[in-house]
């Protein structure tokens, strides 16, 4: 059995799939036999660099996690600290998420503290490598975060290429991002849709989580202005909450007299409502204009519902066209088609494909990867 601890964002804190993620990767290494505990921050953010309207969840905390908040991104000597509490501690492993060039220095510090005690082995699971929106300084801070890295976890062939740029000679394996599976069961689309308030008989499309420029729901909502969508009465529901200036897509649904056809539920969707969002759709867009890879996939193939994506960076790399899924180019025109096409298959379609993906996906495969890249078990691949 070994001791694991896993650095980065947990309950209270709501930082999209991350926080899910980091709650479900402690439990798998739990069901292993190992022990686990999540190593989170008291201050992720300053409130003037984060974009939704609260970082913190009203959600209760997860049961049987040990979760420590104690990390003060923007304070080094709170980075100091908690590296010699993490490095007493002597953990077998520690299992780092990077989604943010920003985090680089809190983290890469908080690393080298831990590395002292000449015991622990440090993983990290990689969501970005390159940042979809980049800051001064991004190169910077990644470098000095994977010094501290003895190995790193991809998720999509973007991801892996991205590392490339960085360390050619750090060892890593690519997983594919596992199902999120803790969100529930299935439940039958009409039950979803009236829990939601929508009608049951509708066509109906999904735009699922945290609205950023870079996920393209202005493509989506252009595609959507297609009369042949008009004609066909499809409908966009829209679940998520804005992370820019929602001004501007609402100017557009206005604009394409699109407010009878688009249903906004622009708000943070918390963790018991995520099944019904799900479950009421026909199909999940991910107009995404550019992506390494997308925790809306995994959550989609739990709920088994076919998605259409854009091929960009490694969006397109777990949903096989005309399979799981449909796979398009990142334009209003080409997603139009992709949406006609989905309706002209028929979802039924899709199924056998999307149980394939769906055995893939699983939390076990990544234990087992990350336990090997940190010698802690013998790697099976060799």
């Amino acid at each position: 059995m070994a001791s694991v601890a896993i650095i980065g964002p947990a309950h209270p804190l709501r930082e999209g799939g991350i926080v899910s993620f980091n709650h479900r990767l402690a439990l798998a290494f739990k069901e292993n036999g190992h022990a686990c505990e999540i190593w989170s921050f008291s201050l992720q953010y300053p409130s003037f660099l984060f974009p939704g309207k609260t970082q913190y969840s009203d959600q209760p905390p997860p049961a049987d996690l040990t979760i420590h908040r104690a990390i003060n991104s923007i304070n080094p000597l709170n980075w100091i600290a908690v590296g010699k509490k993490i490095k007493r501690t002597r953990p077998d492993l520690v299992v780092v998420r990077f989604w943010l060039p920003l985090m680089g220095p809190a983290l890469g510090t908080i690393l080298s503290i831990i590395k002292r005690n000449k015991h622990t082995r440090i993983v990290c699971i990689a969501d970005n490598i390159v940042p979809h929106e980049k800051r001064p300084g991004d190169r910077l801070f990644t470098r000095y975060f994977l010094r501290s890295c003895d190995a790193v976890v991809t998720m999509s062939d973007q991801v892996s290429r991205d590392l490339q740029l960085f360390s050619n000679a750090k060892p890593y394996r690519q997983v594919p991002h596992p199902l999120y599976d803790h969100f529930g069961d299935i439940v039958p689309k009409s039950i979803a849709r009236e829990k939601l308030g929508l009608d049951a008989n509708e066509k109906m499309i999904l735009f699922f989580g945290f609205i950023r420029k870079y996920k393209g729901l202005d493509l989506l909502l252009e595609a959507m202005a297609d009369p042949r969508l008009a004609q066909q009465k499809i409908k966009l529901l829209i679940a998520g909450e804005f992370y820019e200036n929602a001004k501007p897509y609402q100017e557009l649904i206005d604009r394409l007299a699109l407010t009878d056809r688009v249903i906004c539920h622009t708000h943070f969707i918390a963790d018991p409502d995520v099944r019904y969002y799900l479950c009421a759709a026909d199909a999940v867009v991910q107009p995404y204009r550019h992506a390494t890879q997308s925790g809306v996939s995994p959550l989609a193939y739990h709920f088994e519902r076919p998605m259409i994506v854009t091929n960009v960076g490694g969006l397109a790399d777990g949903v096989p066209n005309e399979k799981a899924g449909l796979v398009c180019e990142p334009e209003s025109h080409a997603i139009a088609d992709a949406i006609l096409r989905f309706y002209e298959m028929g979802e039924v379609y899709f199924a056998e494909g999307i149980h394939i993906q769906k055995k893939k996906l699983s939390w076990e495969r990544l234990v087992q990867t990350t336990l090997s890249l940190a010698g802690l078990i013998k790697d099976e691949t060799t």
